[in-house]
C-alpha cells in the first residue's frame, strides 16, 4: 500500500499526526518517508513539506534510533512540520505583516514565543497570535515601545473587522492606552 494512502487511512480513523508518523516510521524503517507521507495525507503541498523535512532532517530523521518513533512523531508535531498552512485572505496577510512589525519592535522576543506565531500564522490563528503579542512588553532599550503598541492597535482594530471576539476589543484598548503613554 502507498505510505500516503496509509497515512490519510490512519488519519481517518483518529490518529494525531505524530501517532500517524510512529506508525509508519515503525513499519517501514524508513522516516524521511513516513514524514513525507503524513505531511501529504494532510494536504501540504510538496514544495512546503520539502522544506519543512529539510529543515529539521539532519537532527531527527538522518540516524533513526530504535524505538524512537513515538518521539520523534511528538517532536515534528511541536516543531509545526505537520500544520496545515491556511490560506490567508488580504486582509489577514495585512494583519500579518503588522503583527510582524510589532515582533521586529518588540527589541528580543524569546525564541519559543516565536516559533509558536509562526505557527499561530502558518496555521491562521491570528487571534491568539495578536492576544499573546498583546501580553508581552517590549524591550524598552533593545524595542521600540511606542511603535510596538501602536503596531499593535493597528493590527487590533484590522483584527475586530475579521473577528469579532470581545478579547480583541479589550486587548486593542489596553493597546491603544500603551500606545499614547510616553
Amino acid at each position: 500500500m502507498h505510505l500516503t494512502t496509509l497515512a490519510r487511512h490512519a488519519l481517518s480513523r483518529g490518529r494525531t499526526p505524530a501517532e500517524t508518523y510512529a506508525l509508519l516510521a515503525r513499519r517501514t524503517r524508513k522516516p524521511l518517508p513516513s514524514a513525507r507521507a503524513v505531511c501529504l495525507a494532510l494536504t501540504i503541498p510538496l514544495a512546503e513539506t520539502t522544506r519543512r523535512l529539510n529543515d529539521c532532517y539532519d537532527a531527527l530523521l538522518a540516524d533513526p534510533h530504535p524505538n524512537s518513533e513515538t518521539d520523534t512523531g511528538e517532536l515534528l508535531e511541536a516543531l509545526g512540520v505537520f500544520d496545515i498552512p491556511k490560506s490567508l485572505t488580504d486582509t489577514e496577510l495585512t494583519i500579518v505583516d503588522h503583527l510582524l512589525a510589532a515582533i521586529d519592535a518588540h527589541g528580543s522576543l524569546r525564541p519559543g514565543h516565536h516559533h509558536g506565531l509562526n505557527r499561530w500564522f502558518t496555521t491562521g490563528n491570528l487571534t491568539t497570535a495578536y492576544l499573546s503579542l498583546t501580553t508581552t512588553h517590549p524591550m524598552p532599550r533593545t524595542g521600540n515601545p511606542t511603535l510596538y503598541w501602536t503596531t499593535l492597535t493597528t493590527a487590533g482594530e484590522l483584527l475586530t473587522t475579521t473577528h469579532p471576539d470581545t478579547r480583541i476589543k479589550y486587548a486593542l484598548a489596553h493597546c491603544r492606552a500603551r500606545a499614547t503613554r510616553p
